[in-house]
C-alpha cells in the first residue's frame, strides 16, 4: 500500500473526487514527513503546519460540498524561499532581508494562482542567497543535503524544493530556474522539473538577472507538472513580459496526437560537442533513455548543435544581476553576504554597458543558431548534468578546475541564455545509487512537446527505481 505522502497531485486529486482521501489526511501525512526529514536533508526555510491544516479543512469541506475551486485544491505544495507568499517573510536565503522589514501581504503570480486554485502552502523551501548558485546552502540556513546521502549536495539554486519533493514533503514545488536551478536539483535528487519559455510563467517581482530567470514545476513525475503548469501559466498583469494563453491545456498535450514521441525527429548530442567530459556512468544512463526514445518510434540522430561554450557571456549577465541585487546595500550589510556571492558582485560591477552589450550579442546569436537547429530537430537531448552529486558545502566537487558553478553545468545555462523550454527526466542510478538525468531540450514555445515526451519517458519506466532510500 503506497503512504499517502508517496502519492502524486494527480493521484490525491482523484482520491479526493471519489472520497477515498481527505485533504486533510494528506496535509497532516506531507506535514509528519517534514518533521522526518527536516533535520537530516533541511529542506524548508519555514513550515506553516497551522495556516496548512486550516486550509486543508477548508478544501475538504468544498470536495464535500462538490465544489472544489481549481485543479489542485487540497494538494500540498511549497514555494521556494525567493517567490514572494503572502503572510510568509520571503528572506531569498540572506540576512540582508529582515523579517520585519515589509509587511508580506503580496503573493508572486505563480503562488497567487496556486491559491486560486485552492493549493495548500505547507512551507517555503531552502536557497542559495539570492539563488545565485548551483548549489543550495545559505548564511541564513545553512545546507541543504540530498535525499540520496544528505552529505552531499541537492544542487540548487532551488534545492529545497527538490528534497522535499524527492521525500514526499509535498508532492509540486514552485522553483526558479536562471542558469539551470530546477533542471540542476532535479537531476542531483531524482525528480522531475521543467524550465518553461521565458514568459510561459509570469514572474513578479522582475528577476535581476533578467530574462535569463524562469519559474518552473518541481514534481515526482512529468504528469504533475502538466497539472502545475496548466495552474500557474495563467496571466498576471504584472509581468509586462508574459506570454499569451498556451494553446490548449498542458495536460492534455501529454496525448494529444495519440502521445508519445513515435516521429518525432530527435537530436542527441552527449557532450555538447565537448563542452564538458561526462562522467560514463551519466553517459551511459543518458544514452540509455535515448536508445528508450528511439524504442518508442523517435527518429534519432547523435549530433551537435554547434555552438561554442557561451559561459563568459552568461557570467557577464549573471555577475552583472547579482551585483545588482546588492547595490542597494550598505557596508555593514555587504560584510553580511555569502563570500562566493560577494566576488561575483564585484565582478559583474566592474563590466561596463559595452561588455554587458556584447554578452547580448552573444545571447542573440545563440537564439538565432538555435532557432535555425529545431527546424531541423524537434528536441535536443543531452545529459542535464555531467557528473553526479559531489560533497555539500561547496560551490564545485573537489578538483574542480573551474571555481565557479558554471563550470559543472555546461548542459544547462546556455537554454537560459536563449529562453528555450527545458526538462530533466531522471534516468536511472549510479553505482553509488546517486540519480542521475536527461535533459529534453525543446524550440521556444515547445513546452507541451518537452511535457510529452517525458512523460513518454516516464510511462516507459524510464524512472521506475529512481526514489531515495529513506523514501
Amino acid at each position: 500500500m503506497t503512504d499517502i505522502h508517496d502519492l502524486t497531485a494527480v493521484q490525491l486529486v482523484e482520491r479526493y473526487a471519489s472520497g477515498e482521501l481527505s485533504p486533510v489526511e494528506a496535509t497532516r501525512a506531507v506535514l509528519h514527513r517534514i518533521e522526518q526529514i527536516q533535520p537530516e536533508v533541511n529542506a524548508f526555510t519555514r513550515v506553516d503546519a497551522e495556516g496548512a491544516l486550516r486550509q486543508a479543512e477548508e478544501s475538504a469541506e468544498r470536495w464535500r460540498r462538490g465544489t472544489p475551486v481549481g485543479l489542485v485544491d487540497g494538494v500540498p505544495v511549497s514555494v521556494k524561499d525567493i517567490l514572494l507568499q503572502r503572510g510568509a517573510p520571503t528572506l531569498r536565503g540572506s540576512r540582508t532581508v529582515r523579517p520585519e522589514g515589509s509587511a508580506w501581504d503580496e503573493d508572486a503570480p505563480s503562488v497567487a494562482r496556486l491559491r486560486e486554485h485552492g493549493a495548500v502552502f505547507v512551507g517555503k523551501t531552502t536557497t542559495p542567497e539570492f539563488g545565485w548558485k548551483g548549489v543550495t546552502d545559505s548564511p541564513v540556513h545553512g545546507v541543504t543535503g540530498n535525499p540520496y546521502d544528505p552529505q552531499r549536495t541537492a544542487g540548487g539554486s532551488s534545492g529545497g524544493s527538490a528534497a522535499a519533493v524527492a521525500l514526499g514533503a509535498g508532492p509540486l514545488s514552485l522553483g526558479t530556474d536562471g542558469g539551470g536551478s530546477v533542471r540542476i536539483p532535479a537531476a542531483f535528487c531524482g525528480i522531475f522539473a521543467l524550465k518553461p519559455t521565458y514568459g510561459r510563467v509570469p514572474l513578479y517581482p522582475a528577476s535581476a538577472f533578467g530574462t535569463l530567470a524562469h519559474v518552473g514545476p518541481m514534481a515526482r513525475d512529468a504528469a504533475d507538472a502538466a497539472l502545475l503548469m496548466d495552474v500557474i501559466s495563467g496571466p498576471d498583469w504584472r509581468d509586462w513580459s508574459q506570454l499569451g494563453p498556451a494553446e490548449g491545456g498542458f495536460r492534455e498535450a501529454l496525448t494529444s496526437g495519440g502521445g508519445g514521441v513515435d516521429g518525432l525527429r530527435i537530436a542527441y548530442s552527449p557532450a555538447l560537442g565537448g563542452a564538458a567530459v561526462v562522467d560514463p556512468e551519466v553517459a551511459a544512463s543518458v544514452r540509455r533513455a535515448v536508445d528508450l526514445l528511439a524504442e518508442l518510434g523517435a527518429v534519432v540522430e547523435e549530433i551537435d548543435p554547434g555552438f561554442e561554450d557561451p559561459v563568459e557571456a552568461f557570467h557577464t549577465l549573471w555577475f552583472s544581476g547579482a551585483a545588482r541585487v546588492v547595490q542597494p546595500l550598505g557596508q555593514e550589510d555587504w560584510e553580511l553576504l555569502d563570500p562566493g556571492l560577494r566576488e561575483i558582485c564585484a565582478q559583474g560591477a566592474s563590466y561596463s554597458a559595452l561588455d554587458y552589450l556584447a554578452a547580448v550579442d552573444v545571447r542573440m546569436a545563440l537564439g538565432h543558431a538555435m532557432g535555425r537547429f529545431h527546424s531541423a530537430y524537434d528536441l535536443l537531448v543531452t545529459p542535464a548534468l555531467p557528473i553526479t552529486a559531489f560533497e555539500a558545502g561547496v560551490e564545485v566537487p573537489k578538483g574542480s578546475e573551474h571555481p565557479r558553478w558554471t563550470g559543472w553545468t555546461p548542459f544547462t545555462y546556455p537554454f537560459n541564455l536563449t529562453q528555450q523550454p527545458a526538462a530533466s527526466v531522471p534516468c536511472g542510478l549510479s553505482g553509488a545509487g546517486l540519480p542521475i538525468g536527461v535533459q529534453l531540450v525543446g524550440a521556444r514555445h515547445a513546452d507541451a512537446l518537452v511535457l510529452r515526451a517525458a512523460h513518454a519517458l516516464f510511462e516507459a519506466g524510464l524512472a521506475d527505481g529512481v526514489r531515495p532510500p529513506a523514501a
